[in-house]
């Protein structure tokens, strides 16, 4: 099923692109992926390599005053329209072309699923596994597994709507 025309499995890492040097979003994210090559090239330059992009990401971590942990597990197509105060439990899973907006909340043992997008200010409380093509509305408190296509809103949350596919 593809919602809008955005993949739930395919990543557009378009969507992650530094566009012009105040782009915090995907500076932060950027910082994660490179610090995570470097991890995986290993050895001594790779070592000093992820040092570098620890650095970046504290930066980047204090101006947008969020919490991405290095060692989380993101798929590809990652936005933070507006990366301020989201915390990302490093446990948590994120999914092809997702979206997370400003002060989430996210947990330990979330699984998100391809294509999910997170309202501001929504707080997804593990362990949870949301399915794809979910739309998290502002402010939901998500307690519970969400099934693929749906649209969730509330405290706590409970399904809207279904996401009809288009085109």
């Amino acid at each position: 099923m593809q919602v809008s025309g955005v993949s739930a499995e395919v990543p557009d890492l378009s969507r992650e692109e530094v566009r012009r040097f105040w782009d915090p979003g995907p500076k932060l994210i950027r910082a994660v992926r490179r610090y995570q090559a470097a991890r995986a090239r290993g050895g001594l330059w790779g070592r000093i390599v992820s040092k570098v992009w620890v650095l970046d990401h504290h930066v980047w971590s204090v101006l947008c005053q969020s919490e991405l942990h290095l060692n989380t597990r993101i798929g590809g197509g990652l936005r933070l329209t507006h990366p301020t105060g989201i915390i990302v439990h490093p446990g948590t899973v994120i999914g092809v072309n997702c979206m997370i907006f400003q002060q989430v909340t996210i947990t330990e043992g979330v699984t998100l699923g391809g294509h999910v997008d997170v309202g501001a200010g929504a707080k997804i409380i593990g362990p949870v596994t949301i399915g794809d093509h979910v739309v998290i509305g502002a402010n939901a408190v998500v307690t519970a597994d969400v099934p693929s296509g749906v649209t969730v809103a509330g405290i706590p949350a409970r399904i809207i709507s279904t996401n009809a596919p288009r085109g």
